[in-house]
């Protein structure tokens, strides 16, 4: 059964894609998907580009060092 509730995010927080990848900054959640995971706005911080990225996957990134 999918949440309507928007999950809790540590808005601002600086990740990485992996421990080497490029840094990013986390946004709003934007829309829950079908199969339950949610599509949060991220922003590169290298060229600022606005782009979405799956709830899961960023809660396995790392907090960029």
């Amino acid at each position: 059964m999918q949440t309507t509730t928007q999950p809790e995010l540590p808005i601002g927080t600086i990740k990485s894609f992996g421990s080497i990848g490029p840094k990013y900054q986390i946004g709003q959640a934007l829309r829950q998907l079908d199969d339950g995971d949610w599509l949060i706005e991220i922003t590169l911080i290298e060229t600022g580009e606005k782009t979405e990225y799956r709830l899961t996957h960023l809660m396995n990134d790392p907090e960029a060092q």
